[in-house]
Order: structure tokens, then C-alpha cells, then sequence
């Protein structure tokens, strides 16, 4: 045993209780209430040298100022110790898991955006706008992009969220996609071109945007580490992730790597042996002492050592089932048969297993390489030799051939035996020549029995020849390389003595099997044999040092194994060996207490003075001792509930702070990492979850985009732990865990009700995808009383109501903050108060588009979340809109009486809200109503008047020119009457009732004012028919034209102003007055086209009236004959009646052209040439029949016949139907005036100069 008097021995365990003290220390600083000297090491653990001074105080004194430094660098000091502990801890983790591994499942994180990408995007994405890029696009995706550009990339939202780190550029893009999509779905149908085609073009546009141009030239060519982060990392990457995690210099790693050793698996795999014996041992001296935690329940108590018992066990039954070593396929793991709780716990002979010989078979391969042969003289030189080589109990071999000059080969041999003292033998050969030699000759030999142990280099063997044989120095040059099998940890010669085996003192050849990990075996053998002569199991045994027996001979250096009941004493013949045996020994039985020779007190091992010197050599100069307190450190007598909880916090720190997105999710390499170190070390997984939540949380407060699933699963498991309904059983569950859970349960559920009432700016745009959703389904979890009670649902609905409430105000109040209509400076309160009304009324419409865009932000992207709730949602826009009704109705009432600039105000609120389901007619709906319904009624009012007016003073001066349909008066009536009733109707009034109303008004307003223009226009037409004369100098006026414009205009308009688009009972209702103005304008227009043909038919009357002077008869007759043929002898008589007739016809042509040029309905001039002709040919007709005794002037004949004629063809030129030209008076007119030229061609004989009734005349056109 150990020397008591031994000063290194004191000073290491002086090392290890001032390394619990430090770690206790911290440990208790940590869960009790931080005294204010000791906040800053508390604020920055894991970051050696990052401490600076504090900031000094206003009246620094030299004594303050004395006691701060000394005190910053012990705590400096001590947090860096605490690290490089914890750093030993990891590193063996890493080096040798038997628990965990690396995750492969683990969803992909993506790459985060920082501040310079989002500048780098913005400028990208606005070059493309402004055209400077080769991108080609339409205009269609234009707008989208600008729209992207404008709502997202430039909104202080994103900035925010891809400050925090939670943006990826997937993120990204997939807001763009879901934009376009919407974009594209409204988009109409194109032939041989699909939606999905564009929506695959515009996403390779984007990404082609988005890339700009530096494609993939730019790209680093070698990874960082935290660029691979996410892949499967080696060992090597691990260690350097945690080097950074825990801020541990390279030289610092280099010097525990080597002291660990952990690049020896045998070491490793001892160490976790001793570590698991000492939590045993620990979890007994606990029941014994009845020193527990204290738990919720005392039946707890035994619990808990279950559970240490249980947990021990597990951890040997996964180092159990490991292989020894991955380099020995032919070896098969031996299972042994345990029980599950005693097995690893009572060590005695009665549950020993005992190994049989057959269970340590080992295999060795052998490698023989023969170089040459020296010293051959007994064979001519051009003989031909050659050699064999075997391994005695297996096969044969042999070299090439060469020439007795030249021995030389360089052949190789492999051999596999399961002797670990195998017999090599040698043989040189020459071919023999005699014809009856059955054998070629052997020129020697060589024996040899090599170990693992022995040497592997080429050495010269001198060779065993014949008896008179000339090689007397014969010598062969080979090399034995006899490989050691895995599961062999040692082995050499020794002498030994026991008392149950090797019960004669004398020299064995030894060999340390390991069966499995935790069985081992010291076994004898001798020559040629695979099994041991004897074996020992080492379980249960201690290996030390001891002094030499003097009753013993042979062996110089002494060490022993004892157990109950047996000892074991070994002896080597040299030190070094000594010392490889007992650390070979003490590996294999997993004794806790690690032996040091009587020599070398003065040193931890062979090699702790070198890694001592060196540690020391650049370590601070607080530190005054070497690595070696951390390496021996008993990991048992440590708070690794303290030391997780400092690894999770600086892992976490480092995570969120590398070049990934991870929303607090861990990579894969330290996920294994944390696992293997709780399995290992004991670490109960609720506090591990308990801590996660607690620093999850407090990222998240202080910015941090964590993805509410990772919340939920944690706080999941730590609520079936509090519970008791975990999967695998009840467990215990201590005070502590209770009420810290119950702590962070409150703290988390604030946390969710701050993210739910914020949800614009925690999630905006909806990113991270179904993060919002998550949380809605979290804060149901969190407001559960157990796991199994499921929370009502009017509970959760009220909670998320009170939170959507507060979510209004605080949507409303950032966005009027971003809108300058409210600000916290009271200079801007006091510009808004003094801002004229107009000011006040485009701030208020530009802060309604601003409600309106943050109503639909929320439709799209949150409305999903809120699907279980949507009259919530309803509540929530209601609360927001009534917020914006205080400044709506304040800059309403600032606006000057009469004043209709608000309408617009009213369209854009009302166009959003009648198409809401949710919010039509609703409570804000309703107020918005109220408040412009006197303003509606009072603007179509003062209309009503306005037009009246309008109308009165338009007809008073009006000059009937023409204005496009009809006079300036008519159109802008009309005009008015249209404006009007497209406002209304723009208005889109949502009450059907008040609708139906404005609507019946303004028809009726239209009707009436109608019919006042109709009325005043028929009076003017009237008074300026009657100015004009009745002779042939007759030309219809202009104005009379546009009058007749007019009432047609009217008749246009009164069927679109006048006509309701109700229902059939409203129209039904209305068809009665509508059909007032209708039959007002008809009989109007009647009214006028008679007027105007009576005034033709005026002129025609004159015109007959003037040929009546030539009535047979009567004495103007006989003297205008007379008078006529008196003065043709002498001069050229015109033809006497014809310039009246011509007169007449050129009126009747140039007022048709007036009438067809200047009116504007087609249908109306019909008519009034149908009536022109019948009641031309009428008044003709009785101009005849009253002469129908008496027989026509040659003169008036030729008048008639010419006017007769000409308006015939005038009128049918004119589009007069033929059944109204060859109407009854037309055939009675024309059958009398052919009488009459027939009988005027007989008394006058041809004075009728060739104007007659027949269609084939020639007469001149006049």
C-alpha cells in the first residue's frame, strides 16, 4: 500500500480536495443567490482571459482598487480551471463513447444571413429593378420583385430576425415563393404554357438575383469548422469544436491529450471501468449513510439508489457489448451471462463466472523474412540452395531458388498459429545431384522461439550444421515478426506463486487476456500450446508494488495481486518490466486505487514530470500545479450537474453564434457529445432538459430566434419526469427539479404570452415555418396542471385572447410610431396638433393603408396558426381597428364642414372590410358607416341642388352649340348625374338597406332632373321653331339639331340613370316611375318631329299655294298666259314654274343633309322623313282632289310632276321604306298628275318640254 510519509502523495491530494473545494465553490455560487463581487465571473463562464477589470467607481479608493484585481483574477483562475476539468471530462468522451453517437437524422440546418448579406441582397435585388443587370423578365414578375423588395427585404422586421441569427436564405426564398405563387395563381390561363413553367422560371430568375454575379467563383475553397458543423465530425474536429466552446489553448489540449492517453483504448476503457466501480461505490456509501437528495416522496430514497444502481449497470452492459478492439476479427466476444442488478455490484467468489481455458484461445500471425545466408563454403558456387521455413503444428514453406555465390533471397512467409510460444524452424537445402538421391541435402538449421515481445528487426542466427560439415560459421539473416492480437494486453516472462494457482514459485510465461470488457485473465503457457496451463480471472483482485521477498529466489523486482482469501505474487527481472505489468494489471481490474513503486514516489507515473514541467512551463502564473490534478481528479467526488450545466451553457453560446441558423438546436457532433458525457457521468436528463430550457430561454428574451419545438420537447420530458409519467416508469423526482420546473413552467408560459402577443416581430412573415404554430401548441402544454389533464379549451382561448389584445396595441402603436402619426417626443404631438386638416387626413388614409397592409401580413402568414381560433383573430384586427379609430375620428373632426376629401378614407377601409368575412359589418364596420352616412346624405344634398341650379342657369344661357352628344348644359347635367352615381356605387355601401336607399334617391334625382332638361328643351325647341319662316329660304338651324340631340341624348341616359339594378320587387316598385320619364321623352321627341314636319309641310303649302294662282279660271290665270306668249315672241321666256319647283327641291335636299349630318339617332330621322313624305304627298293629294274638276296649268303640272317625282327619289335615297313611298296618296297623286300630262300632251302638243311622269325621262336635274 501506499507510504503515508510521502510528500507528493499529500501534495496530489491536497491537488484533488482544493480542485472539489474550487468546483464546490462555483457550483454553490451558481444555485445560491450571487453575491454582487462574484457577478461577473458568473456572467462569462468558459472564457479564460475574456474577464476585464470592472469599471471604477466615481471617488476610486486605493483599497477598493487593491481588493478588485486580486479578486478578478481568482475568479479568472477559477473559472479556467474549472473549463480544463471539464475539457478532461469531454476529451474522454470523445476519445472512447460507449453510449452515444452522432445523430444522422438530424434535420439540415441551413446557413445563416447576416447584416452585410442583407445589405449585399438589397443591392442586388435593387440593381435588377433599376436595370442593371442581364437578367431578362416581364413585367409581371417585375412586380413581384419590387413588391418583395419593398415589403420584405427593406422591413425592419427582417433586419431584426437576421440580426438575431434566425434567417437562412432559405428563408428567404421561401417567402418569395409563397409570394409568387399567390402572384401566379391570379394570373389568367395561357395556352401551352403552365403556371407551374412560370413559377419555375421566376424561382430561377430570383436565384439568379439572388447569386448576383459572382456565381460560385467566389466561393472559399476550404471549409471552417463551423461550416461542417452540421456534417458528421472525427474525433479530431471534435476536439477542436470544444477547444473553442470551452476556450482551452492548443498547447493545453496537447498536454491532457497525451496525459490521458487518449489515443490508448486500453487506458480509456480502464478509466471508465474505475469510474463506473467508484459511482457504485458511491451509491452504496450513500445508502448506508442515508445522505440522500431531498426528494417529494421518502419512498423516494431507495428509489434513487435503484436508479444509481440501474444507471451503473446499463453504462457496464454498453461496455460490455463493445468489441475489445476493433482490430481482431477472428476474436469473438465472449457474453457473459449476468444478472441485471447484482451482477456488477457484489464481487464475490459465489457470482464470479469462471473462465474455461477454451475462452482464451488466442491467434497470432507470424511474418518470416528470410534476407541471406553467410559463411557457406561446403557447396560449389554455381550450386543451387534454397530454404524452408515453418511454424512446428502448421504448414510448410519454401524460398525462391538461388546460387550457392549469391544466397540471397528476401522472401517472406505468413504464418497463423494459437501458440503464444510458437517453434520456428529454418532450413538451408541444396539440391542434390546423385541419380538415385531421393532428398536434397541439408546444409543447417535453426530454432527459434519467438514472442510477441521479441525483437522484429533482421538479426543474424547462427545455423545448427552436420556433423563434419565445412560451414562452421554458417549464419542466416532473418527476421520474426510475431504480431500481438488485441484482446492481448501484455505479456513476458515472470515468476509467480499463489495459493489457488502457479503454487510453485518459479519462471512462466505470462500473458494478460482481455475476454471483454470487463473480464480479464493472467495466463501461463508453455511451448506449443494454444491453451494455458493454468489462468486467473483479475476481477476483484488489486494489483500494487511490493518489496522483494527474501525467501524467494529469483526475480529482482516484486508486485502482487491480492484479493480476499488469495494473493498472487509476481517478480520480472527488471524494473521497466515491472512497472508495464502493474499498469497493464491495474487497467484490468479496475481498482480505483492506482499504484505508484516505492523508486518513484516522487512522481505520479513515468511521465507525469515531463507533462508537469511543461504544463507549467506555459501555463498563467496563477496556476501553481501541473495537468495532473484534473487528470487524477475522481470524477465521482465532482458536481457534474454544475459542470453540464457550464458545458450546455458555453455549447449553446458557441452553436448559436456559428454560421448556421440553428434555432437552438445542437449539432450532431454535440448533441453526441452532451449525451455521452450525461450517460457517462450521471447527469439526470432533467436537469439537463431543466438547464436547456432555462438558457433556450433566456436567449430567446434577449433576441434569439429558438425554435419553439425544441422548447416543447424539453419541457415535455421535464413535465413526465415532475409528473411521474415518464416512458420507461415512475422515477424520482427531487425537490429541487420540482421547483425549478414549476419556476421555468411561469417563466415560460410569460415567455410564450410575450412571443404570442409580439407574434408580428417574433415570427414575421411567418418565418421560421410553423414556428407560431408551435408556440400556440407549447403554450396549451404549458398551461396543462399535469401530463395527462388535458387544459380546457375556453382556458386557451382566453389566454391567447388576452394575448392577441396586447398584440394590438402593440402592432398598432409600432406601425403609428413608424407612420410619424404618433411619436414619444412631445415636439411631435404638439406638430401633429398644429397640422392642418388636410395634413391630418392624408396622414390618417396613408396609416389606414399601413392597417390594411399589417391586417392582410397577418391573413397570410399568421392566419394559419390561428386556425383553431379565428374569431380571435376577428377580435384581434376589431382591437387594432378600434385603436386606429381614435386617430380616424380625430382627423374627421378636424375637417372643415362640406368638405368630401375623406371618401377616399372611407373606400379604402370599406373595400377591405366588405371583403372580410370575419370583420363585414363588424364593430369598427359599423362606426366607419355612422360616420359617413350623414356625410353620403349631405354630399348627394347639396348635389341635388347643385344640379338643379346648374340646370336652371345652363338652359338660361345656354347657345345650343353642339358638344359631343349634345349641348354643354345637357352632357354636364348627365355628366353629374353619372359622377354622382358612380361615386355611390364606388362606395360599395355594406348595409343593403341604406344601399337600396341612395340608390332609389339618385334614380329619382336623375328622373326629375331629366326631365326638367327634356321640358326645357322642348320649350326652346319650340320657341325657335316658331322664329324660323315657312318659305324655301327654310334651313333648320343648328341649335334645333342639338335640341333634337338632346331629348335623344336623354332618351341614352334616363335607360342607365334612371333603371334600377334590383331585385324583381324593387323593380316591380320602380317600373311605375321609371316609365314616366320614358314616355316623357317619347312623346317629347313626337312631339317635336311633328312640329318640324309641320313646319316643312308649311313650306310646301306655300309653295302649292303660289301654283293655285294658275287654277283654270280665274283672272291672274288669263292674264299670266297672256302675258307669257305675248313676250316669248320676242325673248327667251324662262320655263315658267320651274325655278319653284327647284326652290323647293333644294330645300327638301339640304334640310334632309342638315337633318342626317347633325342628328344623332338614326331611328328618330326615319321617322321624321317618313312623316315628311306622308304628309307631303297628303297635302298634295288634297291640293288635287280640291282641283279634281278642273284641269291643271300646263305650269302647275310641271311643278308638281317635278316636285312630285324629285321627292320621291329624294325620300327613298333617304332610306323611306317603299311601302310608305307607294303609300295609297302617293298612287292617287301620281295616277291624277298622269292623266293630266296626258292630257296636256294632247291639247299642247309637247308643251310639256319633256318633263313627265315616267320613270325613263330625261330631264335636265335642276
Amino acid at each position: 500500500m501506499l507510504d503515508p510519509s510521502s510528500s507528493e502523495e499529500e501534495s496530489d491530494e491536497g491537488l484533488e480536495e482544493e480542485t472539489r473545494d474550487v468546483l464546490a465553490a462555483v457550483a454553490g455560487s451558481q444555485r445560491a443567490p450571487p453575491a454582487p463581487a462574484r457577478e461577473g465571473r458568473r456572467d462569462t463562464p468558459g472564457r479564460a482571459g475574456s474577464g476585464t477589470a470592472r469599471p471604477r467607481s466615481p471617488s476610486p479608493s486605493v483599497i477598493s482598487e487593491g481588493r478588485e484585481e486580486p479578486e478578478r483574477q481568482l475568479d479568472e483562475e477559477q473559472d479556467r480551471r474549472i473549463r480544463l476539468q471539464l475539457y478532461v471530462f469531454v476529451v474522454r468522451c470523445i476519445a472512447y463513447p460507449f453510449n452515444a453517437k452522432q445523430p444522422t437524422d438530424m434535420a439540415r440546418r441551413q446557413q445563416k444571413l447576416n447584416k452585410q448579406q442583407l445589405q449585399l441582397l438589397k443591392e442586388r435585388f435593387q440593381a435588377f429593378l433599376n436595370g442593371e443587370t442581364q437578367i431578362v423578365a416581364d413585367e409581371a414578375f417585375c412586380n413581384a420583385v419590387r413588391s418583395y423588395y419593398e415589403v420584405f427585404l427593406k422591413s425592419d422586421r427582417v433586419a431584426r430576425m437576421v440580426q438575431s441569427g434566425g434567417c437562412s436564405a432559405n428563408d428567404f426564398r421561401e417567402v418569395f415563393k409563397k409570394n409568387i405563387e399567390k402572384r401566379v395563381r391570379s394570373l389568367p390561363e395561357i395556352d401551352g404554357l403552365s403556371k407551374e413553367t412560370v413559377l419555375s422560371s421566376w424561382i430561377a430568375k430570383y436565384d439568379a438575383i439572388y447569386r448576383g454575379e459572382e456565381d460560385l467563383c467566389k466561393q472559399p475553397n476550404r471549409m471552417t469548422l463551423s461550416a461542417v458543423s452540421e456534417l458528421i465530425l472525427s474525433k479530431e474536429q471534435l476536439y477542436e469544436m470544444f477547444q473553442q466552446i470551452l476556450g482551452i489553448k492548443k498547447l493545453e489540449h496537447q498536454l491532457l491529450y497525451n496525459a490521458c492517453q487518449l489515443d490508448n483504448a486500453d487506458e480509456q476503457a480502464a478509466q471508465i471501468r474505475r469510474e463506473l466501480d467508484g459511482r457504485l461505490q458511491l451509491a452504496e456509501k450513500m445508502a448506508k449513510e442515508r445522505n440522500f437528495p431531498k426528494f417529494i416522496a421518502k419512498e423516494m430514497e431507495n428509489m434513487y439508489i435503484e436508479e444509481l444502481r440501474s444507471s451503473v449497470n446499463l453504462l457496464m452492459a454498453n461496455l460490455e457489448s463493445l468489441p475489445v478492439s476493433k482490430g481482431g476479427p477472428e476474436f469473438k466476444l465472449q457474453k457473459l451471462k449476468r444478472s441485471q442488478n447484482s451482477a456488477f455490484l457484489d464481487i464475490g467468489d459465489e457470482n464470479e463466472i469462471q473462465l474455461s481455458k477454451s475462452d482464451v484461445v488466442l491467434s497470432f500471425t507470424l511474418e518470416i523474412v528470410i534476407m541471406e545466408v553467410q559463411g557457406l563454403k561446403s557447396v560449389a558456387p554455381n550450386r543451387i540452395v534454397y530454404c524452408t521455413m515453418e511454424v512446428e503444428g502448421g504448414e510448410k514453406l519454401q524460398t525462391d531458388q538461388a546460387e550457392a555465390s549469391r544466397p540471397q533471397w528476401g522472401t517472406q512467409g505468413d504464418f497463423t498459429t494459437t501458440h503464444p510460444r510458437p517453434v520456428v524452424k529454418i532450413k538451408l537445402f541444396t539440391e542434390s545431384t546423385g541419380v538415385l538421391a531421393l532428398e536434397d541435402k541439408e546444409l543447417g538449421r535453426v530454432i527459434l522461439y519467438p514472442t510477441s515481445n521479441s525483437s522484429k528487426s533482421a538479426d543474424l542466427h547462427r545455423m545448427i550444421v552436420p556433423k563434419n560439415s565445412q560451414d562452421s560459421d554458417l549464419k542466416i539473416k532473418l527476421a520474426v515478426r510475431m504480431d500481438k492480437p488485441p484482446h492481448m494486453k501484455h505479456s513476458g516472462y515472470l515468476y509467480a506463486l499463489g495459493q489457488k494457482v502457479w503454487k510453485r514459485w518459479k519462471k512462466r510465461y505470462f500473458v494478460l487476456v482481455q475476454v471483454s470488457q470487463y473480464t480479464f485473465a493472467m495466463c501461463s503457457y508453455r511451448e506449443k500450446k494454444s491453451e494455458p496451463q493454468e489462468l486467473m480471472q483479475l476481477e476483484g483482485y488489486t494489483v500494487d508494488y511490493t518489496d522483494p521477498h527474501p525467501g524467494l529466489q529469483g526475480g529482482q523486482m516484486f508486485f502482487n495481486a491480492v484479493k480476499e482469501g488469495d494473493t498472487v505474487i509476481f517478480a520480472s527481472d527488471d524494473e521497466q518490466d515491472r512497472i508495464l505489468w502493474v499498469q497493464a494489471m491495474y487497467r484490468a481490474t479496475g481498482q480505483s486505487y492506482k499504484p505508484i513503486p516505492a523508486v518513484q514516489t516522487q512522481k505520479l507515473n513515468p511521465k507525469g514530470g515531463t507533462l508537469q514541467a511543461d504544463a507549467q512551463l506555459y501555463a498563467d502564473r496563477f496556476q501553481k500545479h501541473g495537468m495532473d490534478e484534473f487528470i487524477s481528479a475522481n470524477p465521482c467526488k465532482l458536481d457534474h450537474a454544475f459542470l453540464f450545466r457550464i458545458l450546455q451553457k458555453q455549447t449553446l453560446d458557441h452553436r448559436l453564434n456559428d454560421s448556421y441558423s440553428c434555432l437552438g438546436w445542437f449539432s450532431p457532433g454535440q448533441v453526441f457529445v452532451l449525451d455521452e458525457y450525461c450517460a457517462r457521468y450521471g447527469v439526470r436528463g432533467c436537469h439537463r432538459h431543466l438547464c436547456y430550457l432555462t438558457e433556450l430561454m433566456e436567449h430567446s428574451e434577449n433576441g434569439a430566434v429558438i425554435d419553439p419545438t425544441l422548447l416543447h420537447y424539453s419541457f415535455a420530458f421535464c413535465a413526465s419526469h415532475v409528473h411521474g409519467n415518464r416512458p420507461d416508469g415512475i422515477g424520482t423526482v427531487s425537490v429541487e427539479e420540482k421547483e425549478r420546473f414549476e419556476e421555468i413552467k411561469e417563466r415560460l408560459s410569460f415567455l410564450l404570452e410575450n412571443q404570442i402577443s409580439h407574434f408580428r416581430y417574433c415570427f414575421p412573415f411567418g418565418r421560421p415555418e410553423g414556428a407560431l404554430k408551435a408556440t400556440l401548441s407549447l403554450l396549451e402544454r404549458v398551461l396543462m396542471k399535469d401530463i395527462a389533464t388535458p387544459v380546457p379549451a375556453e382556458e386557451v382561448k382566453k389566454v391567447v385572447r388576452k394575448c392577441l389584445e396586447k398584440a394590438a396595441l402593440i402592432n398598432y402603436t409600432r406601425l403609428t410610431e413608424y407612420a410619424k402619426i404618433e411619436g414619444p417626443a412631445e415636439k411631435e404631438t404638439e406638430t401633429m396638433s398644429q397640422a392642418t386638416p388636410a395634413r391630418k387626413l392624408e396622414e390618417v388614409l396613408h396609416l389606414a393603408e399601413l392597417c390594411i397592409e399589417v391586417l392582410q401580413q397577418n391573413e397570410e402568414h399568421h392566419a394559419e396558426a390561428f386556425a383553431w381560433w379565428p374569431d380571435l383573430l376577428a377580435e384581434h384586427a376589431e382591437k387594432f381597428w378600434a385603436l386606429f379609430t381614435v386617430d380616424m375620428d380625430t382627423a374627421l373632426e378636424a375637417q372643415p364642414q362640406d368638405s368630401w376629401d375623406s371618401f377616399p378614407l372611407f373606400q379604402l377601409l370599406n373595400n377591405f372590410l366588405r371583403n372580410d368575412t370575419l370583420l363585414c359589418n363588424g364593430k369598427f364596420h359599423k362606426h366607419l358607416q355612422e360616420i359617413f352616412v350623414p356625410l353620403v346624405v349631405r354630399y348627394v344634398d347639396l348635389m341635388e341642388s347643385s344640379i338643379a341650379q346648374s340646370i336652371h342657369r345652363g338652359f338660361e344661357q345656354e347657345t345650343w352649340q353642339p358638344v359631343n352628344n349634345g349641348s354643354a348644359t345637357s352632357e354636364d347635367l348627365f355628366w353629374k348625374l353619372d359622377a354622382l352615381q358612380m361615386f355611390v356605387l364606388d362606395l360599395h355601401w355594406p348595409e343593403q338597406e341604406f344601399a337600396q336607399h341612395l340608390e332609389q334617391r339618385l334614380k329619382l334625382m336623375a328622373s326629375d332632373m331629366i326631365e326638367a332638361c327634356v321640358k326645357r328643351t322642348r320649350a326652346a325647341f319650340e320657341l325657335k321653331l316658331q322664329k324660323a319662316n315657312k318659305t324655301t329660304d327654310l334651313r333648320i338651324p343648328a341649335s334645333v339639331c342639338t335640341m333634337f340631340n338632346v331629348l335623344v341624348d336623354a332618351k341614352k341616359q334616363s335607360t342607365k340613370l334612371c333603371a334600377l339594378d334590383g331585385g324583381q320587387e324593387c323593380y316591380s316598385q320602380w317600373q311605375q316611375y321609371h316609365s314616366k320619364i320614358d314616355d316623357l321623352i317619347d312623346n317629347t321627341i313626337k312631339e317635336i318631329v311633328s312640329l318640324l314636319v309641320s313646319k316643312f309641310v308649311a313650306v310646301l303649302e306655300g309653295v302649292l299655294s303660289k301654283l293655285s294662282r294658275y287654277d283654270e279660271g280665274t283672272f291672274f290665270s288669263s292674264i299670266l298666259s297672256f302675258t307669257v306668249k305675248a313676250a316669248a315672241k320676242y325673248v327667251d321666256v324662262p320655263k315658267p314654274g320651274m325655278d319653284l319647283a327647284d326652290t323647293y327641291i333644294m330645300f327638301v335636299r339640304q334640310n334632309q343633309d342638315i337633318l342626317r349630318e347633325k342628328v344623332n339617332e338614326e331611328m328618330y330621322i326615319e321617322k321624321l322623313f317618313d312623316q315628311w313624305y306622308s304628309n307631303s304627298m297628303k297635302v298634295i293629294c288634297v291640293w288635287l282632289a280640291d282641283r279634281l274638276d278642273l284641269q291643271l296649268h300646263i305650269y302647275q303640272l310641271k311643278t308638281l310632276i317635278k316636285i312630285v317625282k324629285k321627292t320621291y327619289r329624294d325620300f327613298r335615297l333617304q332610306g323611306v321604306l317603299e311601302g310608305t313611298l307607294n303609300s295609297k296618296t302617293y298612287d292617287t297623286v301620281h295616277r291624277r298628275l298622269t292623266v293630266e300630262e296626258t292630257t296636256a300632251s294632247v291639247s299642247e302638243g309637247g308643251g310639256l318640254q319633256g318633263i313627265t311622269m315616267k320613270d325613263s325621262d330625261e330631264e335636265e336635274e335642276a
